[in-house]
């Protein structure tokens, strides 16, 4: 069974000002979809301006990655990446891995950078607590599914809640936090029980009809191996379909942001972010 294809247009854009002049800035964006069977990209670009150096290449994780550099002095910068992509996403298979199948080597060492559990996904000792309950169920499969519903029935989503430095803890603490806060979230249950689990960036079309264009942010949903990386997203209690656009991959948030760097000069006085996503078949 395979879900409607979907051609979406994203239109990313990241400004800042600076207050007085940057004297140079280098930067790296992680703002190009993936390309993968379900995941065509037929264009895509991204444009910096004031106009850059610029090197492309792939990232240990798989991303494409702009690499760009600024050495003449600016007091504003902006970097606008532009993607159209065809989506057609298969419906998961079924939980196939045994408890006994995430022991064995071809799982766990293959996998290792997935299970490991730095501050950012760490789980506070209830969650963990509740989440080694959950060993019971028959498969690892199972159980995932089980922790994302866990965190999505816990946690409220409430933008401006957590920063992006946040640990998954301070999400739980307060029964609130973004999508990014219940991916790590639920990156830090998975791999309390074993299960090797990746952290996704993208983006999600939230309106229906073709022709139809959505406000929206950066997006997060996790992937936990089972044979294959199966997908789902805690925040909206869903598998990812065809609204869905992936960009990064990585153990998590850090390994995937859009865009970071460093910069000498003046401090940043602003910065805004907008994203327009547009289905257009």
């Amino acid at each position: 069974m395979t879900m409607s294809q979907m051609t979406l247009r994203i239109v990313h854009t990241t400004g800042f000002e600076y207050d007085g002049r940057a004297v140079a800035s280098y930067n790296q964006a992680r703002l190009t979809p993936l390309s993968t069977p379900e995941q065509i990209v037929v264009h895509h670009r991204v444009e910096v301006s004031p106009k850059p150096w610029t090197h492309l290449y792939r990232d240990y994780f798989g991303n494409q990655v702009t690499a760009f550099e600024v050495v003449d002095p600016h007091e504003s910068m902006r970097v606008t990446a532009t993607s159209t992509v065809q989506v057609n996403r298969p419906a998961a298979a079924g939980p196939s891995l045994t408890w006994g199948d995430l022991t064995d080597r071809a799982v766990s060492d293959r996998w290792v950078e997935y299970l490991v559990m730095p501050e950012l996904v760490s789980p506070p000792e209830e969650f963990a607590l509740r989440v080694k309950e959950l060993n019971s169920l028959p498969t690892p499969g199972e159980a995932a599914k089980a922790i994302c519903e866990l965190v999505r029935s816990e946690v409220t989503y409430r933008p401006g809640s957590t920063d992006v430095q946040d640990s998954a803890a301070v999400a739980w603490e307060q029964r609130a936090g973004i999508s990014q806060d219940m991916v790590h979230l639920a990156i830090g249950g998975l791999r309390t029980l074993g299960i090797p689990a990746r952290y996704v960036s993208g983006y999600c079309h939230t309106g229906g009809e073709v022709g139809s264009t959505v406000s929206g942010e950066s997006h997060a949903w996790v992937e936990w191996w089972d044979d294959g990386w199966k997908p789902f997203d805690p925040t909206n209690g869903t598998e990812p379909q065809d609204s869905y656009v992936a960009v990064a991959t990585g153990r998590d948030y850090t390994d995937a942001k859009p865009l970071s760097g460093i910069y000498s000069g003046a401090e940043t006085s602003s910065m805004f972010v907008e994203v327009e996503i547009t289905r257009l078949a």
